[in-house]
């Protein structure tokens, strides 16, 4: 039986302006169980990265509140939070988010040997090769095309087995041939290791590939499909 990993209730974010307070999210609230996927679709400034960033822990709602792994985000300060995405969160970027100093290999490891794991190289190595990277482990990101250096992302925010993923944009700054590989790789993976997979894209084609969707306007919520 799921038990929930990710609930939001009652989730607003307003923020000022020079026009007063601008509202960004009304009110929306859902629940996911372990092993979900849930796209977040909507146009710009709709609200979607707004949601993803309160549903991570990244930001503060301004009401309402968000459980994640167990945990209220609203009763812990940065530091608790920080320590909790690192215990249970993945993150998947558009921009890709790689360290140029480090290596593949090197950029894969670094979340576990901020943890301490004595492993840190063996299931870095593993994972690259098997995102098919096994031949690239020693190139740095400036030496490797927009698609590789997305699957070195991707074996990143899997390598320490994460219980939530999320993915902003993640093939947004492909070509639509590299992004189908793309998708199929974070599905396959997300599938194979039991994550809640949480994506923001303007992919209708990669957004139906989850089990449930929902939409944004204007901060509200429009549209919630499930399978």
């Amino acid at each position: 039986m799921n038990s929930s990993i990710l609930t939001a209730r009652n989730l607003s974010k307003v923020v000022a302006s020079a026009e007063g307070e601008l509202t960004i999210l009304h009110d929306l609230s859902l629940a996911l169980n372990k092993g979900d996927s849930l796209a977040i679709v909507g146009s710009s400034g709709s609200g979607k990265s707004t949601l993803l960033g309160l549903l991570a822990g990244l930001d503060l709602p301004s009401g309402g509140t968000v459980a994640l792994a167990g945990y209220d985000l609203g009763a812990l300060d940065e530091d608790r939070r920080a320590r909790v995405r690192a215990e249970h969160v993945g993150f998947v970027f558009q921009s890709f988010q790689l360290l140029d100093s480090l290596n593949a290999l090197e950029n894969v490891m670094l979340p576990l040997e901020l943890e301490g794991h004595a492993d840190a190289r063996q299931r870095a190595r593993a994972l690259l090769e098997r995102v098919g990277l096994g031949q690239r482990l020693t190139h740095y990101p400036r030496q490797l095309s927009g698609g590789e250096q997305q699957r070195v992302a991707i074996a990143r925010a899997f390598v320490a087995e994460p219980e939530v993923l999320f993915a902003d944009e993640p093939t947004g700054n492909l070509d639509s041939h590299t992004g189908e590989r793309i998708s199929d790789l974070l599905f396959g993976l997300n599938q194979e290791r039991g994550a809640t997979l949480v994506l923001v894209t303007h992919d209708e084609r990669l957004a139906h590939r989850c089990q449930r969707l929902i939409r944004l306007e204007g901060g509200h919520l429009v549209d919630h499909v499930e399978p």
